[in-house]
């Protein structure tokens, strides 16, 4: 048992899968080694076990993957191409859960527009993926990600997490100018899902306003595209990236939020700047700032 008090630094080292057959980390040490050391008597020693174990490792493993791992000659052993390419992809897997490198971001398609400026701006080492709220999960939910921006915070709600609120945004309704809106009464829209858009159509259906969504799409570029060529059709984007009627702008307000998915230095210094000094490139990517 461990003393209470005591600082322990335990990083534990994962598996991974492979063709539906698991290995643990003991098997990827045991190429890497081989790797290094071009010797798998040498390997066994460095790792603390007895050749025939080394052996029956590599024997177990190209048994279950139906390739050869590793070459022996009088010169010694190598790794052969597919056991460099199992061991690439592992060391990968390592780099990431270890949290080197740039930062892993994902945004939505409209927060990534603030979230690209802020990187510039604070001038931080960053690869940003632009995709839907849900897929930004999906990401981090295999050990990917560093931190999410929101689009909508409900995919937050949802999975009762922290978030930071970063800036505000709300819908405009883009197709055509409407003053009221008993007058969007039997209208068509295009949807996007997994967007903000479900607060305009909470405020629609309790105003009694009879609708269809006739379409739906992941992007609201998209969405944008097909309305802009057909006037038959409607629909409620961001109004930080789109023109349209502020109809329902008091209704439809929203936050843009980020969530940390893991601990890193940097990750907390981009979301002080962009809620604090930032707050002018929130005004500037066409959010509306925290105050």
């Amino acid at each position: 048992m461990l003393k209470k008090g005591v600082n322990m630094d335990m990083k534990p080292l994962p598996g991974m899968e492979i063709n539906g057959h698991r290995f643990d980390h003991r098997f990827f040490e045991t190429l890497r080694v081989i790797g290094e050391t071009f010797s798998q008597r040498r390997a066994a020693r460095v790792l603390g076990v007895s050749p025939q174990v080394l052996n029956r490792r590599v024997l177990r493993a190209e048994s279950l993957l139906g390739v050869k791992l590793v070459r022996s000659s009088g010169a010694g052993s190598e790794l052969t191409p597919e056991a460099m390419e199992i061991l690439g992809a592992y060391l990968r897997q390592i780099k990431i859960l270890e949290g080197s490198g740039p930062l892993m971001i994902a945004a939505g398609y409209i927060s990534s527009n603030l979230v690209e400026a802020a990187i510039e701006g604070l001038g931080v080492s960053a690869s940003l993926f632009s995709c839907c709220d849900e897929d930004s999960f999906h990401l981090a939910e295999r050990s990917m990600l560093d931190a999410v921006f929101l689009d909508d915070p409900l995919q937050a709600y949802r999975r009762d997490l922290d978030f930071v609120p970063v800036a505000y945004d709300h819908l405009v309704l883009v197709g055509r100018g409407i003053s009221d809106i008993r007058d969007l009464d039997g209208s068509c829209f295009v949807g996007v899902s997994g967007s903000a858009q479900r607060l305009a159509w909470e405020v629609l259906s309790e105003a009694g306003v009879e609708f269809e969504v006739v379409r739906e799409v992941r992007s609201p570029y998209h969405a944008h595209r097909i309305v802009m060529n057909d006037p038959e059709l409607l629909t409620f984007l961001s109004a930080s990236q789109f023109s349209g009627s502020d109809i329902l702008r008091d209704e439809t307000r929203h936050v843009i939020s980020a969530v940390r998915c893991r601990d890193r230095e940097w990750v907390d210094e981009l979301i002080e700047f962009i809620t604090g000094e930032g707050q002018a490139l929130v005004a500037e990517s066409g959010f509306e700032p925290l105050h």
